[in-house]
């Protein structure tokens, strides 16, 4: 039997905003800013749902989830993952493993990795081990760097059976 295999990358940046709960992989994390957006604003979690989407040629997430759309307000990025995951389930699809990157200056997110990789594992179907999530910094440079945001990136690898 032939397979399919295909790619998908992701990106997203948020802004940090006071008064809002920092959540990266689902994980809230103590901080003391948050991230400005209309749902959790997870940027992890969006890259990765952007990633599945390309995966499968879709469009991006602010088609399928638009930030002027009430039901989105607030929402757990985690439970948007799951629709994702589902579309990519009735698109004849599996997803075979992730990698991603988070961009932030501060806060320390290293203490946090293998629960965001928990997270992003069972809402995939995946073995913990298929998930790689690496934190990083931008040595002080760019908006990363002067600590005005968190970026992300996630590459995934989806396989269609023929």
């Amino acid at each position: 039997m032939a397979s399919k295999m295909r790619v998908g990358m992701g990106f997203d940046a948020h802004a940090f905003r006071v008064g809002r709960k920092l959540v990266l992989g689902g994980v809230e994390i103590p901080y003391a800013r948050g991230l400005e957006g209309h749902s959790d604003a997870d940027v992890l979690v969006h890259a990765v749902m952007d990633a599945l989407l390309g995966a499968v040629g879709e469009r991006d997430i602010g088609h399928h989830f638009p930030d002027d759309d009430p039901r989105f307000e607030g929402i757990s990025s985690m439970a948007l993952l799951e629709r994702v995951k589902r579309l990519v389930t009735e698109r004849g699809y599996q997803v075979l493993n992730l990698d991603c990157v988070v961009v932030a200056q501060e806060p320390r997110l290293s203490p946090y990795v293998e629960e965001m990789r928990e997270n992003l594992a069972e809402v995939l179907g995946l073995d913990q081990e298929d998930v790689a999530l690496k934190p990083t910094t931008t040595e002080g440079m760019g908006f990363t760097g002067r600590g005005e945001g968190i970026a992300a990136l996630a590459v995934v690898l989806v396989e269609r059976a023929s």
